[in-house]
């Protein structure tokens, strides 16, 4: 049983950073057609944002190569490094669901399924609610055509990141970083907290049957 024990404490961070590197291959892969789906999601909608160029795509095979003939294939990979970053989400909800989680342990033996519904939805909220202007940069990259960039380089860079971060806030002040974080929210909070209610009763069926007493506090 110790060992059993001993073998999660080990291999859990080693579990962590393979969960981590899939997220980072994932990106990598899926990136391009992220790029294409939203582009053509987006075609034929009318900005009010003067910089960016409209487009005219017939399908998504024409999307590819007229992204390659006119921006370069690394055009496909718009928005790599706010997605790169984004992948630490569940880290930040994990690490802000554990420290509630201890707070709450300090005052009561165990937790409720409501406790951990609610602590659960709080700590998805506020990763969300840290990491959202980047999803924001994330989506103005992958649309790309941009004027901002009209040497068609990768725009991907933190440099690239800061600056449209940078030109948000000038343009539509510090809220406009959080344009349609509400539906973002409504989104992802609930499926997180059943998500953390469901890990906190498998984590609790795991130590019955490895025969080990479920103790909450660390």
């Amino acid at each position: 049983e110790s060992g059993r024990v001993t073998a999660m404490t080990v291999f859990f961070p080693l579990d962590t950073a393979r969960l981590r590197l899939q997220g980072v291959v994932n990106v990598l892969l899926t990136t391009p057609l992220w790029v294409v789906n939203t582009r053509l999601k987006l075609q034929g909608a009318k900005f009010r944002n003067e910089d960016i160029v409209p487009t005219n795509y017939k399908g998504i095979i024409d999307a590819f190569h007229q992204i390659i003939r006119d921006e370069g294939v690394l055009a496909l990979w718009n928005g790599t490094f706010p997605s790169l970053l984004l992948v630490f989400n569940p880290a930040i909800q994990f690490m802000f669901y554990e420290g509630f989680k201890r707070k709450l342990l300090k005052k009561q033996l165990q937790l409720t399924s409501l406790d951990a519904f609610v602590i659960g939805a709080i700590a998805k909220a506020v990763a969300t609610t840290l990491t959202y202007p980047l999803q924001t940069v994330q989506s103005i990259l992958r649309f790309g055509r941009h004027r901002l960039n009209p040497e068609n380089r990768t725009l991907g860079s933190l440099r690239n990141v800061l600056y449209l971060l940078q030109q948000r806030v000038r343009r539509f002040g510090l809220m406009g970083l959080y344009k349609g974080l509400e539906a973002k929210l409504l989104q992802t909070v609930l499926t997180a907290a059943l998500m953390f209610l469901v890990y906190e009763k498998l984590t609790a069926a795991t130590f019955t049957v490895m025969g080990l007493k479920h103790s909450h506090r660390h």
